[in-house]
């Protein structure tokens, strides 16, 4: 059974920095396209970030390009989100999603994952 279990959200001032984790069990991630969405109040859901299985290429929406990094450690089977330079525009419930197939394709939309977390909640405020 696949799970992917979010935390590491959290109440942080404009300009700090976080990061998610994404505890992944019932399956290898290095194998599988992963990534983050996010989910602002009243808003559809966003997609974020996107890592290709295999050879771990890397994508971004070009409103966190620059200011977060996602990275994966392979021996803790755990996916990674690290936010720097927050803005209030940030602030969403963020989410980890996978692939259904294994494979080198990079994910950059919300509709290429299949399984999705229970999400963390990230607020940005002073």
């Amino acid at each position: 059974e696949v799970q992917l279990v979010e935390s590491g959200g959290g109440l942080v001032q404009p300009g700090g920095s976080l990061r998610l984790s994404c505890v992944a069990s019932g399956f290898t991630i290095s194998r599988y396209g992963m990534g983050w969405a996010r989910q602002a109040p009243g808003k559809g859901l966003e997609w974020v970030s996107g890592i290709s299985g295999y050879s771990g290429s890397t994508t971004y929406a070009d409103s966190v390009k620059g200011r977060f990094a996602i990275s994966r450690d392979n021996a803790k089977n755990t996916l990674y989100l690290q936010m720097n330079s927050l803005k209030p525009e940030d602030t969403a419930v963020y989410y980890c999603g996978k692939r259904s197939r294994a494979g080198a394709y990079v994910p950059h939309s919300t509709k290429d994952y299949d399984d999705w977390g229970q999400g963390t909640q990230v607020t940005v405020s002073s």
